[in-house]
């Protein structure tokens, strides 16, 4: 039998030109990877030293506080030559430190729950609630956080002693009783709260007040800490305020009584720096315990 022929295919394949040959993957990205490695060991440098920097001022007040009576009166030094806890013991004769940090634990923390529960009903109005100019209202929440304390001091002590109330916790509380930024914040994180949960909740019969408390507060904790992190920092730091209402020692704040160690020719540092190392414990317990809201919160808003 004759023997059978395979005919070739047409067109004929390409040959592919040395140029299309393609080249081994690793022989491809061995610069960018190199780049990557040589960028990220860059920023690593620069969060190091930025770690450092913000650092060093807590290192400094603790060594301060550390060194012997007498030393820190002279330039400061981050080599001390002796280590002591005499700054401490000589703190809690110097002024009544137990009373002052009750005060402001105190004052700090009513503050906060104040500022959370006025924050949060204004913030969940302002993202729920359809009513006329409330962007006009909105924005006037929002004016109120370019104004400065100093400016409304006078007002804010005349209307004090009108009302009788100067040298009196309710006058240091006063001002903290409601907060722009908590309710620019707040609102903003409300919004990101999916609106077909209220609708599910409305169907069930939930009104308003339910909504709040149960459905969209649970979701917002996150921010609710972020801002309970900041409210406890302002009211614990607050300086201006007090010394301007407070007139008696036993309503003193921490801020001020710090201030009192002062003298007027020479200060004891190590004395001082003592009442400061004391006066960060609160702040650094408190963020251990939020530090992971508040970063959950931060990573809420680099994703919206």
């Amino acid at each position: 039998m004759p023997e059978l022929t395979r005919t070739p295919a047409w067109p004929p394949a390409a040959t592919p030109e040395p140029s299309a040959v393609v080249k081994p993957r690793g022989a491809r990205r061995s610069r960018p990877a190199g780049r990557r490695r040589l960028r990220a060991a860059s920023l690593t440098t620069l969060v190091v030293l930025g770690a450092a920097g913000m650092l060093f001022p807590f290192l400094w007040v603790l060594i301060t506080s550390l060194q012997p009576d007498g030393s820190g009166i002279t330039a400061p030094s981050l080599l001390p030559t002796a280590v002591s806890g005499d700054g401490y013991r000589r703190l809690f004769h110097a002024v009544p430190f137990t009373r002052v940090a009750v005060n402001s634990l105190w004052l700090a923390l009513t503050s906060t729950a104040i500022q959370l529960i006025t924050s949060s009903m204004a913030a969940y109005a302002f993202s729920r609630l359809r009513f006329r100019g409330r962007g006009l209202v909105f924005g006037c929440y929002l004016a109120t956080m370019m104004i400065p304390l100093q400016v409304l001091i006078v007002p804010l002590f005349a209307e004090m002693k009108t009302l009788n109330l100067v040298d009196t916790y309710v006058a240091v509380l006063a001002p903290t009783l409601a907060s722009g930024f908590g309710v620019f914040l707040l609102r903003q994180a409300m919004d990101a709260v999916p609106r077909e949960l209220d609708e599910a909740a409305r169907l069930d019969g939930a009104g308003h007040l339910r909504i709040f408390t149960s459905v969209v507060l649970p979701l917002v904790r996150p921010a609710l800490a972020t801002f309970s992190v900041f409210a406890f920092m302002a009211s614990w730091n607050s300086f201006l305020w007090p010394l301007v209402i407070i007139r008696s020692p036993e309503f003193m704040t921490l801020p001020l009584a710090l201030a009192n160690l002062q003298g007027q020719f020479s200060t004891q540092w190590n004395v001082t720096m003592a009442g400061s190392v004391l006066g960060t414990l609160p702040i650094m317990i408190l963020y251990l315990f939020t530090q992971k809201y508040v970063v959950q919160s931060v990573a809420q808003s680099g994703l919206k």
